[in-house]
């Protein structure tokens, strides 16, 4: 749908004009894009509780690219505002865009003094050192599951001061929770779940749960992760708080962004401001919908592709964000990820910049600019490995099984997997996320009870285990879903978007229960931390150092040869056995081998040393070795 003119389409070429607001002590300025509104105002308020009525009204002056502006002299500090709208004698009351603070449940636009809000140290916070983004770890988390369970020995249930927290335990034990937990099974990178402003929350109402893919203001943290969503302050400062106390204990922070819809469409910011540019329309003139949300943001239109590089640009200025997620990543295109990746990397080049390359219903984006599965090749942008995902534990349909799981046939889409996609959708290694199991659909246990529910518990503990030992061991970037290390369960709740705590919560104690588990996670990270050999940054070197040797019978051997990737290590040979009975495998070289992963332990110490060619390797396990 285009209801402009060639010339007024010619306004829209991109603007290096600053929107939103300027505020200085002196003056404050304020600039919004609305380009066939026949009016735009500001409306000034004092306090937040004030009527639209009450506030004070500013005409705004139109320029030629339909960005309206006006400059108020005065110290007009914490005050809020709107913009009154006026489009075919209709009057809406619009959210700046642009705004970088809100009142609670982010119906008005603030104005703050963003130095204010900077801790203490914040100067001086210093992104974690990080070599290569094959380096990365990633833990995904969403905020209020991390410290809201009772037992969770934190003090700041749901808000993101709990991962400031330091030296916190599960109740009534000696086992370390919170960002302790998060340094002790060392990972490098935490992926927060939406933390932007999201309307599917009441933050008057402490008890409310979503995992906030419904996005309200793009540049605003969520206010019911703070300890004062009335304070427009508060929220920012907590959130930077949040991120210097994850520097300073050596992780990185990635935030998972939705710029793909909104929460309401047309009641929402662009809604008001421009629906007919800012989203994408079928044929017949209705919002496509290929977000399964309602509606689907144009990001190629040029404004809008400015809109949404200036965001992340200014989370990873202004919060020190070190990566982004992006949510159905197929409906950006391709140009605008494009400008999202050189712009931050030339912030740091060691910035993550991944996604989800799929999307939920049909788009009529046309489909070769969507950023769809290898079409990231050579753009410094990685993707989700679904083929590795189902072809490990199964699609997400509950009873398919996968080969950790009983379905052997899948082999050689594991190997692909193992290889990071280079033979088929990945030019290298950083473009490719292994996982097998994310907030979304069953956790990794559950699905295991699902589609293996006449095993016994220590064959389903095994196959958890195998799982996430073929993701820790590609090539590639692995991705743990958080709590996956202990077991974790939603009591077979898939999509439990907007369950309750007692089935999204982080339960501390499983920690307790399953440390076996816990453990055995922490000595595979240790291992691909220690050794660069299961991180190579080339697929050349990938071809050259990684083979797979012969084996029988659904087993995958392969071998990491001539110091890999400068590793100190010559040999390393890696096996995966499926079954339910211990398999004999042959080695590649009659020598001695140090065991260093077998049955339920793992990490970087020798087990025992094999002085044969011939190992046992026990059911469903990994064992890895070297010399």
């Amino acid at each position: 749908m285009d209801s402009f003119s060639p010339a007024e389409r010619a306004y829209l070429e991109y603007s290096d004009e600053q929107l939103g607001v300027q505020y200085s002590p002196e003056k404050t300025s304020f600039a919004v894009w609305s380009p066939n509104s026949d009016k735009v105002n500001l409306v000034l308020y004092k306090e937040d509780f004030d009527e639209k009525e009450a506030g004070k009204i500013y005409k705004m002056e139109k320029k030629e690219n339909g960005i309206w502006t006006v400059n108020i002299t005065g110290d007009h500090k914490n005050k809020f505002y709107h913009y009154q709208v006026e489009r075919d004698e209709e009057i809406y009351y619009a959210v700046d865009p642009y705004a970088r603070a809100v009142s609670q449940n982010g119906v008005k636009g603030a104005i703050v003094d963003l130095k204010e809000t900077d801790p203490a140290a914040w100067k001086d916070d210093k992104r974690p050192s990080f070599e290569n983004i094959e380096d990365a770890i990633i833990y995904e988390m969403h905020v209020r599951d991390f410290s809201i369970s009772p037992k969770s020995g934190m003090k700041y249930k749901g808000k993101y001061l709990a991962f400031t927290e330091e030296g916190s335990t599960l109740t009534g034990a000696d086992i370390k929770t919170g960002i302790d937990h998060l340094k002790e099974l060392g990972i490098t990178h935490i992926h927060l779940l939406p933390v932007f402003d999201y309307g599917s929350v009441d933050e008057s109402k402490d008890e409310e749960y979503n995992w906030g893919y419904d996005p309200m203001n793009y540049n605003v943290p969520e206010g019911s992760y703070s300890t004062d969503p009335t304070d427009p302050l508060a929220r920012i400062k907590e959130f930077k708080e949040m991120v210097l106390s994850l520097h300073k204990n050596g992780i990185r922070v990635i935030m998972d962004v939705v710029y793909n819809h909104t929460y309401n469409t047309l009641t929402s910011s662009f809604g008001k401001l421009a629906p007919e540019y800012y989203y994408r329309f079928k044929d017949n003139g209705e919002f496509s919908n290929g977000s399964g949300c309602g509606n689907e943001v144009a990001s190629e239109i040029p404004m809008v592709r400015k809109f949404i590089v200036e965001s992340v640009k200014y989370w990873a200025e202004e919060y020190h964000i070190d990566g982004f997620r992006f949510d159905l990543m197929a409906l950006h295109d391709k140009e605008t990820m494009k400008l999202v990746e050189e712009t931050l990397h030339e912030i740091d080049s060691n910035i993550l910049i991944y996604g989800e390359p799929w999307m939920a219903d049909y788009s009529p984006l046309s489909r070769e600019v969507q950023m769809r599965k290898g079409e990231q090749r050579d753009l410094g942008i990685g993707v989700f490995n679904d083929n590795l995902r189902d072809a490990v534990k199964g699609s997400t349909r509950g009873e398919d099984r996968g080969y950790a799981t009983g379905k052997i046939s899948n082999i050689n889409h594991v190997k692909e997997g193992i290889i990071a996609a280079i033979n088929s959708f990945a030019a290298n290694p950083h473009e490719v996320v292994n996982y097998v199991s994310a907030h979304d659909d069953l956790t990794l246990w559950d699905k295991i009870e699902k589609s293996n529910s006449v095993d016994s518990r220590v064959s389903k503990v095994r196959m958890n285990n195998l799982c996430n030992a073929i993701v820790l061991t590609s090539q590639g970037i692995p991705f743990l879903h958080g709590g996956v290390e202990f077991l974790r369960t939603k009591y077979g709740v898939a999509n439990s978007y907007n369950s309750p705590d007692d089935i999204n919560q982080i339960e501390w104690e499983k920690k307790a229960e399953n440390f076996e588990s816990f453990a055995y996670y922490k000595g595979l990270i240790e291992l691909r931390r220690a050794h660069p050999a299961f991180r190579m940054s080339d697929a050349e070197e990938i071809r050259e150092s990684l083979e797979f040797l012969e084996a029988d019978d659904g087993i995958i051997i392969y071998r990491l040869k001539d110091n890999a990737n400068n590793d100190s290590w010559n040999q390393i040979v890696v096996i995966f056995n499926p079954h339910h009975e211990s398999k004999e495998v042959m080695l590649p070289e009659d020598k001695k081998w140090n065991v260093v992963v077998k049955e339920e332990k793992a990490g970087t110490e020798v087990l025992e040393v094999i002085d044969d060619q011939k190992v046992m390797v026990p059911k469903i396990s990994t064992m890895i070795l070297y010399r």
